[in-house]
């Protein structure tokens, strides 16, 4: 009797013994399956999670995924939404929710926990849309960088000036590629007709604030440029510049002198019927800005644009040059603006072929018939 207790006894004990280690191995496998699921739906967690905390909140976000991977509004409109500095997790949770970006505040901090996104979250403003889906917006908000950038051109700067704003404007364009593509715009459709061949873009980089995609090209940049000039060239500026028996190329290229020398805007129908009473007489047009332009970046001043010009930079030897050279310039020497180009089309009716900077620091110019009436207007 003995020898059959022991028997039934270890019989028994290695039952129980065998069940519990099936228990186990059962258990171990139903971890092993959640973590896989909630792996395969949500990404792989934060490392600092211990095994029960990584059990808890994966079970809750499989209990919790229609929530999280489905957007709150498919088709609703982006919102602003600022976080502030110092703000929890639950706090902007429970504003996301209050404004309908995420359906449900308690599932998103869940996943922000199981990811480790909760303690990486960006202060900053953004563009939200409820049309995301959570687990999507937890990762857009550790980058308070918008998606978007504003590249903004100033009238009269040169394409050099642009291509150096690029790398502090958010795009992704370094300005040798820029200039690159300026300078060889090869059959762009969109260039005016009579566009000499082998030009740069120069002059027709339409001054403007742009609202640009990071990830813009330069050949994308340039499109959008030339699409904004030909936009301000209106059918009545085009009938003007015809008036003026000007070409889209010669009017820019004029514009652009226009822009560089004057100061005061309310100044460039005047300035442009002094350029265009000189050439109409064949006289040298003598503007300080195509000297300045030809002589390219000063290093002592920091600038493109040097001055004041001294009598050895007039005689700098340049096409560009319009001491030396009458008429024209080869192209434009800026990128002149709407008021530079109206100005060209619709020049002031004068009697003028001279101008110089009033002595009283207004920047504002004085105007002459003659070249012993300009002589006389000299500042002391």
């Amino acid at each position: 009797m003995s020898k059959r207790r022991i028997s039934f006894s270890g019989i028994l004990s290695l039952a129980l013994i065998t069940t519990f280690c099936l228990g186990i191995c059962l258990l171990f496998i139903g971890y092993l399956e959640i973590n896989r699921r909630t792996e395969a739906a949500f990404g792989s967690p934060s490392p600092v999670l211990d095994p029960v905390q990584r059990l808890r909140l994966s079970v809750e976000l499989l209990n919790q995924a229609g929530q999280l991977l489905q957007p709150a509004d498919a088709f609703g409109d982006p919102v602003p939404f600022e976080i502030k500095f110092g703000e929890t997790p639950p706090t902007i949770a429970s504003r996301l929710e209050s404004i309908g970006i995420i359906p449900n505040a308690p599932p998103f901090i869940t996943y922000l926990k199981y990811s480790g996104l909760d303690t990486t979250l960006q202060a900053g403003d953004y563009i939200l849309s409820p049309a995301v889906t959570p687990v999507d917006l937890a990762h857009i908000l550790q980058d308070a960088t918008p998606s978007e950038v504003t590249l903004s051109i100033l009238s009269g700067w040169r394409a050099e000036e642009i291509a150096a704003t690029l790398p502090t404007s958010g795009l992704e364009i370094t300005p040798d590629e820029f200039l690159e593509t300026v300078s060889a715009p090869g059959q762009h459709i969109l260039l005016p007709l009579k566009f000499p061949e082998e030009s740069s873009l120069e002059g027709f980089l339409y001054p403007s604030s742009y609202r640009l995609p990071r990830q813009t090209t330069a050949k994308e940049l340039i499109s959008i440029l030339l699409e904004a000039f030909n936009s301000a060239l209106t059918p009545e500026i085009l009938d003007g510049l015809h008036t003026q028996g000007l070409d889209v190329y010669q009017a820019v290229t004029l514009a652009s002198i226009v822009e560089r020398e004057a100061i005061v805007a309310e100044e460039m129908p005047v300035i442009a019927s002094v350029l265009l009473n000189r050439l109409a007489i064949g006289m040298a047009l003598e503007a300080d800005s195509t000297v300045q332009y030809a002589r390219g970046f000063n290093q002592e001043q920091k600038t493109w644009w040097t001055n004041p010009l001294s009598s050895r930079d007039l005689q700098f030897d340049s096409p560009y040059n319009t001491y030396l050279y009458p008429g024209l310039p080869p192209g434009p020497i800026a990128n002149p603006g709407s008021r530079a180009l109206r100005a060209v089309a619709f020049p002031a009716q004068s009697p003028y072929y001279y101008f110089r900077a009033a002595c009283d620091d207004s920047g504002k110019h004085t105007f002459s018939e003659t070249f012993d009436e300009h002589l006389n207007k000299a500042c002391p």
